[in-house]
């Protein structure tokens, strides 16, 4: 039986024309070898598996081959070629910087490139791994990388330009090799597997791609293996099966689940992931990326990014079209938080379940009728006291005994009456009930469908709702201290008069104003409030804002020894 070759050595490119991915570079490559501009030394740097070493070598073949053809490729006939293709060319040296990393190394290369060539014009030396050069080496070898023998041609190779000192770089041309794109992958695939007489599914071989993560060698180690798992023929079951992958599958019937709501089926799912072996923290990294999917399906002009198979990509299009934006943003928000907090829980699949079920209430929570409508407002919005038994009496009577009974009630009702019950605003409530988002939809409504209300109200009405609203930026402490450091004052004509103390409280008072008299607008039932800021020209040093200098200065004032303390470990004042 003959020795078995890993595809990723059997298949290695051998010409420029069979890199796969770096077109750019070996166009840039063969014009200086076609006009004779060669530097006397480049850097080649890039992801693993990219074909930073094979294009040096690729490289280094064709610049001392003799007769190269019209594309500049190498002849592979001429006593130069030959040699390379042997492995006994003597114009070429390669040499491993991982374990050849000390000053006497590139001491005996530097000994070495003064030597000239045997055969062809150029001594060619790659430096594989060139960043594990210790600092010492590096700097031993600048001087003859600046200024080499005529003959000689350096190629450095690395996968981590940023350890590389800067006089290195400044003396090399540097390549940036890219990420092979999983679309070049797969061709390069599909060849390699034609050749060996495999059959296979475009799904599989695309799921060894994107396992890959840009890296050709990878990509072919990968191949073998699944090749040795699943005989001559490559399936996409059989690949996942090998490689461990989640099926899409999973992905597509929870997010359908999400859809309709069904908590239940959404837990099941998520048990079965976990019964095959599955990591709860890999389950919800994928299904970002799922979500993140259905975002770029939707328009055909980011379709591009989906980087599928044509069959998967369709089940996503189709998918895509059933979803809403605001469903897709909204999901992948609840996803990323949870991927953020995962480590910081204790019973982290309890944490992922929650997330899963507010998955499923986003839809439920859209169906929800707003507690704010146009039609509730036009509705009597306080509880109707209980008539008590009485004679008839004129109509004149009864608009009279209404309109005193208005003016006088204290409680405010919020919401429906059938649904919250009648409600006063100097009780203490749950502030949940009335959410900023419903407030924040209420005011966004055109002026046309706005119901206009004059409801009277006291300024016992005015500080209950003003506290209400206070108790609810209880989470931004400013905000909190400012609006409940003093009452705000009833004036004229509904506008409420508010002091503040400096600048500071002025311009986040400006800030929440919206906010402020949106809901003083809907708790008190009346559209004509307006507010009115003043500044308090004769406060008290007390309520002064003291700086951070300030502060320190007062207290350098009782102690002198803080400045000693400040410059001997070097403080600043925060």
């Amino acid at each position: 039986m003959d020795n078995f070759i890993v595809s990723a050595r059997k298949y290695r490119p051998s010409t420029f024309k069979s890199v796969v991915g770096q077109a750019s570079i070996t166009t840039t490559l063969k014009n200086a070898i076609k006009s004779n501009h060669l530097a006397q030394a480049y850097l080649f740097c890039g992801p693993r598996g990219v074909g930073k070493t094979t294009c040096a070598r690729i490289f280094a073949k064709t610049i001392n081959c003799i007769n190269l053809d019209d594309n500049t490729e190498p002849c592979n006939t001429c006593e130069s070629c030959n040699s390379f293709n042997e492995n006994r060319s003597y114009n070429i040296h390669e040499l491993d910087a991982a374990s050849n990393n000390s000053v006497e190394d590139i001491r005996n290369l530097i000994e070495q490139v003064r030597i000239p060539p045997q055969v062809g014009k150029y001594s060619i030396y790659i430096i594989d791994e060139v960043h594990m050069l210790s600092s010492q080496a590096f700097n031993a070898f600048l001087k003859t990388l600046e200024e080499p023998p005529a003959h000689a041609i350096f190629i450095l190779a690395t996968t981590e330009k940023h350890k590389i000192i800067p006089t290195i770089l400044s003396r090399c041309q540097i390549f940036d090799f890219n990420r092979i794109r999983i679309d070049d992958t797969v061709e390069y695939l599909e060849y390699i597997s034609k050749n060996e007489n495999i059959t296979y599914e475009i799904e599989g071989l695309n799921i060894i791609a994107q396992k890959a993560d840009g890296a050709m060698r990878d990509a072919l180690s990968i191949f073998d293996q699944v090749v040795s798992f699943s005989g001559s023929e490559i399936t996409y079951q059989k690949v996942i099966d090998n490689l461990n992958v989640l099926d899409y599958d999973y992905y597509f019937r929870i997010v359908d689940s999400f859809l309709k709501n069904n908590i239940s089926d959404n837990l099941l799912i998520f048990n079965e992931i976990i019964d095959k072996g599955f990591d709860a923290h890999h389950f919800i990294n994928g299904l970002s990326e799922h979500l993140r999917n259905l975002l770029v399906s939707r328009d055909n002009s980011t379709l591009q990014l989906l980087e599928v198979g044509a069959v998967i990509r369709e089940r996503y299009k189709e998918q895509a079209n059933i979803c809403s934006p605001d469903f897709i943003f909204e999901a992948l928000q609840i996803s990323n938080k949870c991927d953020i907090s995962y480590r910081l829980s204790k019973n982290k699949r309890l944490h992922v379940e929650l997330a899963l079920i507010e998955l499923c209430n986003i839809t439920t929570e859209k169906k929800k009728p707003d507690l704010v409508e146009s039609k509730n407002r036009e509705k009597e919005v306080f509880p109707k006291a209980e008539k008590p038994k009485e004679t008839k009496k004129d109509s004149s009577s009864n608009v009279s005994r209404d309109n005193t009974v208005k003016k006088h009630q204290p409680s405010i009702q919020i919401g429906k009456p059938s649904e919250f019950g009648s409600f006063s605003i100097k009780e203490k409530l749950t502030q949940t009930q009335v959410s900023n988002h419903n407030v924040k939809k209420a005011e966004s409504k055109s002026d046309e469908n706005e119901v206009v209300m004059n409801n009277n109200f006291t300024q016992e009405d005015l500080v209950a709702a003003w506290t209400k609203f206070s108790d609810t930026t209880s989470d931004r402490p400013r905000v909190f201290n400012t609006l409940t450091s003093k009452k705000p004052q009833l004036g004229q004509n509904t506008t409420v008069s508010f002091v503040v103390e400096n600048k500071a409280q002025k311009n986040m008072m400006d800030e929440i104003r919206n906010e402020l008299l949106g809901n003083l607008k809907r708790l008190l039932q009346n559209t004509n409030i307006k507010l009115q800021l003043t500044m308090n020209e004769s406060k008290s040093e007390g309520n002064k804002l003291y700086t951070t200098e300030d502060r320190f200065k007062h207290l350098l004032s009782k102690n002198e020894n803080l400045a000693l303390l400040k410059q001997e470990f070097n403080l600043d004042i925060e």
